[in-house]
């Protein structure tokens, strides 16, 4: 059933344009290569075609006349598949710069801010996708499906987003990251909340969002803490739910996670 919706959504996102066996490289590549959001490279690298015709594809595609969901989908895999070829370009990665693990993307001078990509007849870094495209969607959990060639970028899925079933995608999205400590570490011995800073770089998105929602019992609380907690408290367990109803807990950013999300040499690739 869920290849009959990938295709579905590819046949029909700008009247056809986005063909569906493009559509279906990137979710067979996905299914094939992403283990528990973490990416064989080694692998992937040495069978790249799929991975190719997909970014390559999606350079001249339109989204005139596209819903919301369709175009949301086509984003967040354009994204994604970005990532994965820019680290397949320079893969393996042996970088220097002391501010960031010896095999980060970050070692790839200018993978977000300067490095440039043809999407849908536009020619933007992944940054400029983050900042000045995702926004429309007012929909923060976007920025947690961005798997950001990191670990502590949002869980790579194993397969493609897809118009049919975005939203059930993005919910599991949310799930996710309150359920991983390396996005919310609920540490209720210390009792405080130890947060991605993904929540502080989409700050204003996630206040927008979220701030209003928030029991009146964290009025006192800044604008994107409220934002937060109305985000996390209806995933968390009871027992976590009642020991934040003393609202002592004290909300703080981790560091990002920069090491390279790359499973080669394990599991025998």
């Amino acid at each position: 059933m869920r290849k009959i919706c990938l295709a579905v959504a590819a046949l029909t996102l700008a009247s056809g344009t986005l063909g569906a066996q493009e559509a279906k490289s990137l979710d067979d590549l996905l299914d094939l290569y992403v283990r528990d959001g973490e990416v064989y490279y080694r692998a992937l690298k040495s069978n790249r075609i799929k991975l190719d015709t997909f970014v390559n594809h999606i350079a001249s595609v339109s989204s005139d006349g596209a819903s919301r969901e369709e175009r949301l989908a086509f984003w967040l895999n354009a994204y994604n598949a970005i990532v994965l070829r820019t680290v397949v370009d320079h893969y393996p990665i042996e970088g220097h710069a002391s501010a960031y693990p010896p095999k980060s993307i970050r070692q790839i001078p200018g993978a977000f801010e300067r490095l440039t990509h043809r999407v849908a007849g536009r020619t933007m870094t992944l940054d400029q996708i983050e900042q000045t495209v995702l926004p429309e969607f007012e929909d923060p959990r976007v920025y947690l499906a961005l798997g950001r060639g990191a670990r502590g970028g949002g869980r790579l899925r194993s397969e493609a987003y897809t118009a049919a079933r975005v939203e059930t995608q993005l919910a599991e999205v949310a799930n996710e990251c309150v359920a991983r400590q390396q996005c919310v570490n609920f540490d209720r011995a210390a009792n405080k909340i130890v947060l991605s800073p993904i929540f502080s770089w989409r700050e204003k998105e996630f206040t927008s969002a979220y701030a209003s929602k928030a029991p009146d019992i964290y009025s006192s609380r800044s604008p994107i803490e409220r934002a937060v907690l109305a985000f996390v408290e209806p995933k968390l367990l009871n027992t976590e739910k009642e020991a934040l109803e003393a609202n002592t807990f004290q909300i703080s950013y981790g560091p990002f996670d920069w090491r390279l999300n790359d499973l080669t040499g394990r599991g025998g690739r």
